[in-house]
């Protein structure tokens, strides 16, 4: 689980690779690749070509931001781009400037090694359990998610796909949560509904759920109110939304005071991202009044914690 800090890498859209071969051939066939002379498996190849590929950026440090910058953008770039990508293979050779699918590819793993977060894999998910697969659907746009679902579908029962969405819901993360709550009420019609209502009792989950899908009949109790806040908040920090929107979440329409009296109570939950949420709020909630009992309540969660440990 990651901390938040202004440097965390907000989650990225999912992409789309051809087949371990094609890649393998597109190795092949860049133009530095004769210096490895690219033999053996096409799972040895494209080994041998992303060690390749790590040494030549590392050694060059705006080699590494270009692609990273490219595939952050996934818009063509405007000029010309350096040889060297263009030479591994790595961005195409003829305007507009692109990443190929190696270039896709190496800053897929590249994002990996340095960040922690699995860009996905368009039709990687298939084969997922339902807790893997609202993980990877994090970042998925409407339209890819759909497409992605679909294949996660394929083959499965659709009432035992939705029970074993529901499931996963307690324990998953909180954006994890957030678009497997989506799922059952708007892809899954009645059937994701049922079973959404089937969990409004369970303490916490069932007072999220509610909130998530403008049940008011299902009001949080007292003691659920510092989950739902933590969980709603956590959602933002997890896709790497912006201190401002993890505050206004927090927020509420609250003045200063009220803020401050809604968050001494966070620290009485049991959210396993309750400390990150403060966190955010101590380094940049701009009233001190804020700041101040996020601090206290941190605080009392670690003494808590020590209490209960």
């Amino acid at each position: 689980m990651r901390s938040y800090d202004d440097d965390t890498l907000p989650l990225q859209p999912p992409i789309r690779l051809p087949e371990e071969a094609t890649l393998a051939a597109a190795v092949r066939a860049a133009p530095l690749a004769e210096e490895l002379k690219p033999e053996g498996s096409d799972a040895e190849v494209l080994a041998l070509w992303a060690g390749h590929c790590r040494e030549r950026l590392a050694a060059d440090e705006r080699l590494l931001l270009e692609l990273i910058r490219m595939f952050l953008s996934r818009e063509p770039h405007p000029g010309r781009v350096p040889e060297e990508l263009t030479g591994l293979g790595l961005v195409r050779q003829a305007e507009p400037y692109t990443l190929s699918w190696l270039g896709l590819w190496a800053a897929r793993l590249i994002i990996a090694e340095t960040t922690g977060q699995e860009v996905p894999v368009i039709g990687s998910l298939a084969d997922a359990d339902a807790a893997t697969l609202l993980h990877g659907l994090r970042s998925y746009p409407e339209t890819e998610r759909g497409e992605e679902l679909a294949g996660w579908l394929k083959g499965r029962d659709t009432d035992a796909a939705v029970a074993e969405i529901a499931s996963a819901l307690a324990t998953v993360s909180p954006l994890s949560r957030a678009v497997g709550v989506e799922l059952l009420s708007s892809d899954f019609g009645e059937e994701g509904k049922r079973a959404l209502a089937g969990l409004l009792e369970e303490p916490g989950l069932g007072a999220v759920i509610a909130t998530r899908t403008e049940r008011e009949d299902r009001p949080a109790a007292p003691e659920e109110i510092a989950w739902v806040f933590v969980d709603m908040a956590a959602a933002l920090l997890e896709f790497g939304g912006e201190a401002g929107e993890v505050i206004e979440s927090i927020a509420m329409g609250m003045d200063a005071e009220e803020q401050a009296g809604t968050i001494a109570i966070l620290a009485f939950g049991d959210h396993p991202w309750t400390g990150q949420v403060l966190r955010v709020l101590i380094d940049h909630h701009p009233d001190e009044r804020v700041s101040a009992a996020a601090r206290k309540a941190l605080r009392r969660l670690h003494g808590l914690a020590d209490m209960r440990g």
